[in-house]
């Protein structure tokens, strides 16, 4: 755990070191309120809602303003003019993955020579890339304000490139709304030079009608001083005219909105809504612009939920590509919305015009009729009457396009620059208390989950408590022997003050006083499976048994893997395996141990090792140490992977079953508890125990078994307890 911890630290402190420090500079830009004299196609024919605009507008204009900002036009335009390419930050980065991806996905065609980026598909997607990755654009909630912010690891560049792209942001919304504005208001400009032209040819006729005539109207006068005339001809031609009159305004209408329309601009074709010139429309018409307006709202809603995720989580963000594809997709029915409105004002459009002209031939047809019947002041009234319609249907668009200010605030811009980007004093990254504390958290937290991991899946003995959990007896727990060489000397006669010594003391101790009526004299040390240290604490426990002055025979019964007599040094060829095949063999001293100590080698191996062990001869043997000698050791191979050790179970009186810390799995340990149990001499009074070898003086199993970590106690012990 504490080196996961401190690697990960580590970590975070070399990444404090190494990592370039970058600069970020910030500017704030404001949305103002549309004014009147402005662009404003809510003013126009007479809309109601006088040019205001509720939060839901305000916030759907801040997140247009922030796509555009964040447009490939226009940061392609900034990279160009500031010559960003050359930037260190834009310059190509060696990555590992790339030649691994390159063979799984080849890349396309290279860019062309001395192309410029515009035309070059790889360098403008890295530059595009690399601008977006150090741009972060955010709408200030409940203001008109958005926050603009890039770094650069040069703080002079940093606010260089954010003020130029707010300025690129004004520039291109300016020519956006004068090119829409334009084209729509040069439409409405000729319609009314011809209607202008129209009605002056009009009035000059009427004044030079009047002047050859020179007769009254024998009817008398209306309120405006006209002659009255009554004929059949004569009020259908008001009729008709005035037909002609509501088809042409109609028609002018209709083909304002199809301009309208026309420029694909859903922000002018939304402000149609609520006005007279949108309301005159064909329902179909309508549909598609309440249509639009509410996709324009999930579009700002989608782009706010993007903007704030990609903010917070990076581009990889799993909810962030499916909110950009539902952008996507919300932006495309959008567009398609668009086109079918355009194809529906269009055949609107159409249809009015057919309808003006079918008006002008019914009003041809009755002028004519008219004219046949040579009235003279008929003529003089109708021609008045003509000339007094298109002059009326002249002042009533020529009002209507100055109050939608089409002609006089082309000019006029709403986004203002509130606070300017200046270079940086102080880097932005890297974070250096943050990054240490997130080395220093995520280390703690990986540690000790690593910790936890190894310790869930780690079924190996360590401690106190999972023999209590296994219900086995544990008579002692030892520390790892000292090994010198390849030789091995009792501890307990080399270093008497020893822990390891102390710990065999309170072995023999164990096992002495486990039949309290007749200690047993057959003592059986084995273990469930090889290099568990069986052998040296049969060594030991002899030779402590032996400084009791007590008769001790230590028997390596091992036949197939014998080790105490090379380690030991005892020579001849003699031993176990020479008895159990009627031969002589003499018992030998063990070197530099208790006179009382005497050992019985393994001798050579055997072909048969089992069935010698298995024999009566190895039964008879014992009985006749037994009668020599106070204890005998045994020392026994392994239990499960051979089968010896079963049979000398059945002859020992107590069984040490060994077991080694951080090794010998429960499994295996429980499996050769139940096989020595089956084979116990006495099953009524089984005394088997189990030792845990080579627990550490540091570790929390010895404190659990002794109460104290070995440490604390080592000067004691090795001094004698003189301190």
């Amino acid at each position: 755990m504490l080196l996961t911890a401190g690697g990960i630290f580590l970590l975070s402190i070399c990444a404090c070191i190494f990592t370039t420090r970058r600069y970020t500079a910030s500017s704030k830009i404001e949305l103002q309120k549309s004014s009147s004299d402005g662009l404003d196609l809510e003013s126009m024919m007479g809309s109601a809602s006088g040019g205001a605009s509720d939060s839901m507008s305000v916030n759907l204009d801040l997140q247009t303003q922030s796509s555009i900002l964040q447009s490939d036009e226009v940061e392609l335009k900034v990279i160009k003019e500031l010559d960003l390419e050359r930037n260190k930050d834009f310059q190509p980065k060696f990555s590992l993955l790339g030649p691994v991806l390159t063979l799984i996905s080849p890349a396309g065609p290279k860019d062309p020579e001395n192309a410029s980026i515009e035309q070059s598909p790889v360098r403008r997607a890295r530059a595009l890339k690399t601008f977006n990755n150090n741009l972060k654009v955010k709408v200030v909630a409940g203001t008109r304000l958005l926050d603009v912010e890039y770094s650069n690891p040069d703080p002079k560049v940093a606010a260089e490139v954010t003020n130029h792209l707010i300025q690129q942001l004004i520039n291109f919304t300016f020519q956006t709304k004068f090119q829409a504005t334009n084209e729509t208001s040069s439409w409405l400009e000729g319609q009314l030079g011809d209607l202008r032209r129209q009605s002056e040819d009009l009035q000059a006729k009427v004044v030079g009608m009047q002047k050859d005539t020179g007769l009254f109207g024998v009817g008398g006068a209306d309120l405006q001083g006209k002659p009255l005339v009554y004929s059949p001809a004569l009020e259908t031609l008001q009729q008709t005219t005035m037909q002609l009159s509501a088809a042409q305004e109609n028609r002018v209408l209709k083909g304002a909105v199809y301009q309208v329309v026309k420029t694909g601009n859903a922000e002018l074709i939304s402000q149609l809504s609520g006005t007279t010139m949108g309301s005159g429309t064909s329902q179909g018409v309508q549909n598609s612009l309440s249509l639009i307006q509410t996709l324009r709202a999930q579009e700002a809603t989608l782009q706010a939920q993007v903007g704030q995720d990609a903010a917070a989580f990076g581009s990889a963000y799993p909810k962030l590509i499916e909110e950009r594809a539902a952008l996507k997709r919300v932006q495309q029915m959008l567009q398609d919305e668009v086109d079918r409105m355009t194809a529906r004002a269009k055949n609107d459009y159409e249809v009015a015009l057919r309808a003006e002209n079918g008006a002008r031939g019914t009003y041809d047809t009755a002028r004519h009729s008219a004219e046949n019947q040579n009235d003279k002041t008929i003529a003089y009234a109708i021609l008045s009457k003509e000339a007094d319609q298109s002059q009326n249907l002249y002042q009533d668009l020529l009002k209507r396009l100055k109050e939608a200010g089409v002609l006089e605030g082309l000019h006029s811009s709403n986004l203002t620059i509130v606070a300017k980007a200046s270079p940086p004093a102080k880097p932005s990254k890297p974070n250096i208390p943050l990054y240490l504390a997130l080395g220093l958290g995520l280390g703690t937290f990986f540690g000790a989950a690593g910790a936890l991991l190894a310790d869930s899946v780690d079924n190996k003995l360590q401690g106190v408590e999972e023999f209590e959990e296994l219900g086995i007896p544990l008579l002692a727990i030892l520390p790892e022997a000292k090994k010198v060489g390849v030789s091995y000397t009792p501890m307990v006669s080399k270093e008497p003050n020893s822990m390891f010594t102390e710990a065999i003391r309170a072995l023999r101790s164990a096992i002495l006083i486990s039949r309290i009526e007749s200690p047993p004299h057959i003592i059986l040390v084995t273990s469930g499976s090889p290099d568990e240290g069986k052998s040296i604490i049969a060594l030991n426990l002899a030779a402590s048994l032996a400084q009791q002055n007590k008769r001790v025979l230590l028997v390596e019964a091992d036949l197939r893997r014998p080790v105490l007599q090379q380690r030991l040094n005892l020579g001849g060829v003699g031993g176990l395996s020479t008895l159990l095949a009627n031969q002589e063999s003499p018992i030998a001293p063990v070197p530099s141990a208790s006179p009382n100590l005497y050992i019985m080698p393994a001798g050579p191996v055997p072909p048969f090792p089992a069935e010698l062990i298995d024999s009566a001869r190895m039964e008879n043997l014992l009985q006749e140490w037994q009668a020599q000698f106070d204890f005998i050791v045994i020392d026994s191979p392994p239990i499960l992977p051979i089968a010896d050790a079963r049979s000398l179970s059945s002859l020992a009186e107590a069984t040490v079953l060994v077991a080694r810390a951080g090794r010998t799995t429960r499994v295996a340990l429980l499996r050769a508890y139940e096989i020595l149990l089956k084979h116990a001499k006495d099953k009524r009074v089984p005394s088997i125990g189990v030792v845990l070898n080579g627990v550490s003086l540091h570790s929390a199993g010895y404190y659990g078994f002794y109460g104290y970590y070995g440490d604390k106690n080592t000067a004691y012990y090795a001094e004698g307890g003189q301190k």
